[in-house]
């Protein structure tokens, strides 16, 4: 079947779709648990992983390199989370983190403003100036994030495939959209889209192992090949050689791995 991000801001029905169409397709629904797993899996504090990722502008460039560490670790969890497919994902950049996958069908839900501020009011029962002053900040942090770490604007109708407006367009029209737009043949699950998730989420797992070592280390993987890219100092690759010799005894999936130091990354890499 397919991979479905569904990109949204707060208060845009947005969740209230991606359980809507998990359902109706038969499909799990993962936001939340994106960042449990990756929180247990690299022993970082929940707490801290949750902050990290919905704080992300202000908290990540205090921590300067660090934010690396997190992304990666986010990746790697997303890719594996995602990789047995039949999955609707309504957490963070799905459509940048799984960018290069076939079978993955990006959708953007969009309200118009007025709307998300009624329900704001109504949820937590606040003022209308108190309303729109979160809901407006919120949405500058989620744009802020996603340019600082991937230089596009999530607002940018060319990065999805579809663009739901919750306003003459039901949730239930929105659902019906994507499930029959799920079920066409350009978002099937090929052997040739399988084996880019699989690399994909095997790159990912190599780079949330070596970013400790280098936090701007780069990850390209072509059926189980891996080529690791990374600065050109002598003692940095010793260590990232050692690091990879390591990965090899722990990682299944890898058929060569080399290191290449000093060399540019492509722009596919993780």
């Amino acid at each position: 079947m397919a991979i479905i991000t569904i990109s949204r801001g707060s208060y845009s029905r947005g969740k209230e779709v991606a359980e809507r169409v998990a359902a109706e397709l038969g499909y799990e629904c993962l936001s939340r648990e994106v960042i449990l797993e990756a929180s247990d899996r690299y022993h970082i504090p929940e707490l801290k992983m949750v902050k990290a990722v919905h704080d992300a502008p202000s908290l990540l460039e205090r921590l300067g390199h660090a934010k690396q560490d997190f992304i990666a670790y986010y990746q790697s969890a997303l890719t594996r989370a995602v990789q047995k497919d039949n999955v609707v994902y309504h957490g963070l950049a799905g459509h940048v983190l799984l960018k290069g996958v076939p079978h993955v069908l990006k959708v953007r839900i969009i309200a118009d403003l007025e709307d998300r501020v009624v329900d704001e009011m109504k949820r937590e029962e606040s003022s209308d100036q108190e309303a729109r002053s979160l809901i407006l900040r919120d949405d500058q942090e989620r744009r802020k994030w996603t340019r600082n770490l991937y230089g596009v604007d999530p607002w940018d109708s060319a990065l999805y495939d579809i663009v739901v407006h919750i306003r003459k367009f039901t949730v239930s029209n929105a659902v019906e959209f994507i499930c029959r737009a799920a079920r066409l043949d350009p978002f099937a699950t090929t052997a040739r889209s399988q084996r880019k998730i699989d690399d994909l989420a095997l790159a990912s797992q190599i780079k949330a192992m070596l970013v400790e070592v280098h936090p701007d280390v780069r990850v390209t993987c072509d059926y189980g090949n891996v080529l690791i890219y990374t600065v050109n100092d002598d003692r940095m690759a010793r260590r990232m050689k050692e690091k990879v010799e390591a990965l090899t005894r722990k990682i299944q999936g890898i058929n060569h791995i080399e290191v290449h130091p000093g060399v540019s990354a492509p722009k596919i890499s993780v």
